[in-house]
């Protein structure tokens, strides 16, 4: 970040982008601020508490040793409550933001984003979608007496967790894979208590294939993801993806859910994948709870590493007095 640090406001371009939908208002925002260079920490999380997103991020021109690693912009990222060394869907939404206002790679293949990560490489699909390469996991194993009240905030019973790891990629996350996607969707948690145990849990369930079935029996998801396809199969469309993964995000510290969370599905996709019990290319499902349609995409990159991406959407444009 720039050491000269503004003393009165200055326009700067201006963005919210929704990420991981095709339809405005179905994904999960991110506010931008471009040009953001000379703005102190203080007054990026005066701006980040002020918009009370889940992101607020700010776009600068790149460190002397990013410049130098090829890096198109440094990238800050501000949830109200403080800052992220990296987040998904603020990644995805920030590069489209200056994409739009104009910035040029230098690298025509990719855009690289420097964060307190480190270098994120982002990719466009020949559909429009972005994908950012999934940064470097940390793992570690869950003690069960921590994990005791944690399933207790969450409702759940035990037999109902089949796996439970500790999960680091710039953001943590207790990674909690489910029996079922229902046991998903149906989790009331008590926001309280989490947040009294700091927990940002990532609830995870796998959809078992079952294509030919019939609608009865199946998920409330799969029964309505069945039932889009065949209404769009009717009327000529494309079918939509069927997800194979039910995720939920659920966040002690600012006691909500956020809608669909790229970070918590870069890491979901590491443990799983590694695990054997995924395959790419997959699709993640994630926000119904809370009224959203999110749709989160991972592949597998010709570097042999995973792609995590969504389509990204313009909701405002303008400037910010900052």
């Amino acid at each position: 970040m720039s050491a000269n640090v503004s003393t009165s406001p200055i326009s700067r371009p201006y963005m919210t982008v929704d990420v991981f939908t095709q339809t405005a208002l179905l994904g999960n925002p991110v506010a931008v601020v471009l040009n953001a260079d000379g703005l102190s920490d203080t007054q990026m999380q005066a701006f980040a508490r002020w918009t009370n997103l889940s992101e607020t991020t700010f776009v600068m021109q790149p460190s002397a040793d990013g410049l130098a690693a090829g890096a198109d912009y440094l990238l800050r990222i501000f949830t109200p409550a403080g800052e992220l060394a990296f987040a998904g869907h603020p990644t995805l939404g920030s590069c489209h933001a200056w994409l739009a206002q104009g910035g040029q790679p230098r690298n025509p293949d990719q855009v690289l984003q420097e964060c307190k990560k480190g270098l994120v490489p982002i990719t466009a699909s020949a559909q429009g979608a972005l994908f950012f390469e999934a940064p470097s996991l940390d793992s570690q194993e869950v003690p069960e007496a921590e994990l005791a009240p944690v399933l207790q905030a969450l409702g759940l019973a035990r037999e109902q967790l089949l796996m439970a790891r500790r999960l680091y990629n710039g953001s943590a996350w207790l990674g909690l894979l489910l029996d079922h996607p229902d046991t998903v969707l149906a989790v009331e948690p008590d926001f309280g208590a989490l947040k009294k145990l700091d927990a940002k849990a990532g609830l995870a369930a796998i959809y078992e294939e079952q294509e030919d079935a019939p609608l009865i029996g199946r998920s409330s998801r799969e029964a309505r993801a069945f039932a889009k396809q065949a209404e769009e199969a009717a009327q000529g469309k494309s079918a939509s993806t069927h997800p194979q993964l039910e995720v939920r995000a659920l966040i002690g510290e600012t006691a909500s859910e956020d809608p669909v969370t790229g970070s918590l599905n870069a890491a979901l996709a590491q443990w799983l994948t590694g695990k054997g019990l995924l395959q790419t290319p997959y699709t993640a499902a994630q926000g119904v709870c809370v009224g959203r349609d999110g749709q989160v995409h991972v592949q597998t990159g010709n570097n042999g590493k995973l792609w995590v991406g969504g389509h990204t959407i313009t909701v405002t444009s303008g400037h910010v007095l900052l």
